[in-house]
């Protein structure tokens, strides 16, 4: 099994790869694959709505986007790790996830998501709630914890520091290992749920 962990902030080495690293050294504990990507590094424009995707089954700008899309097909289940900004995600990671959910066609159904939000102080439930939205309109469980998933850090290794957020990020890890093998368990048994073919419904007609 395989779990693709996106590090969405700035710094490659500050505090949300530290709450990564932690969940990654219990994914190797649970025997599950576990890939950090550090993305924010790149240069990442957002969706120009041109629908190219749907003609190429990938994004038109063929860059780090087309690359984690591939690494998330075919694994079993995404992190994504974001600082706070004014009470909401990196802007260059939110870039990168509305490009990546639009323009992989690939069925996400049952790959297990999580998002791990990290702050000096404030603004961490609100940017959870923000990045979870991807995995709730995709068919993908989310992952919990024995709190919401963040820790708190200002500088560069004080998340270390952060005894329940670190905590938290171990238990995150440990239920996510469970949902993913569950899920393949019962995948082999039973298959994936049946799908209905999509009543697309407009507000306006």
């Amino acid at each position: 099994m395989k779990v693709l962990l996106l590090n969405g902030s700035p710094k490659a080495n500050g505090n949300t790869a530290l709450a990564l690293k932690e969940m990654a050294a219990v994914f190797a504990q649970e025997g599950i694959e576990a890939e950090i990507i550090h993305v924010v590094n790149k240069d990442i424009r957002g969706c120009v709505a041109c629908g190219s995707c749907g003609r190429l089954g990938k994004c038109v700008f063929d860059d780090v986007v087309n690359e984690v899309a591939a690494k998330f097909e075919a694994a079993d289940g995404l992190v994504i790790g974001s600082p706070v900004y004014y009470a909401g995600a990196n802007a260059t990671v939110m870039a990168l996830l509305q490009r990546l959910f639009y323009s992989s066609h690939f069925d996400k159904t049952m790959k297990v998501g999580a998002s791990v939000v990290v702050a000096r102080r404030g603004g961490c439930s609100a940017t959870y709630d923000e990045m979870n939205k991807f995995f709730g309109i995709s068919g993908m469980p989310i992952a919990s914890s024995q709190y919401w998933n963040s820790v708190h850090g200002g500088a560069p290794g004080q998340a270390a520091q952060d005894e329940e957020g670190m905590q938290t990020m171990r238990t995150l890890a440990r239920n996510m290992a469970f949902l993913m093998k569950a899920i393949a368990l019962g995948k082999e048994k039973y298959g994936l749920p049946e799908k209905e073919r999509h009543a697309w419904t407009n507000f306006i007609r």
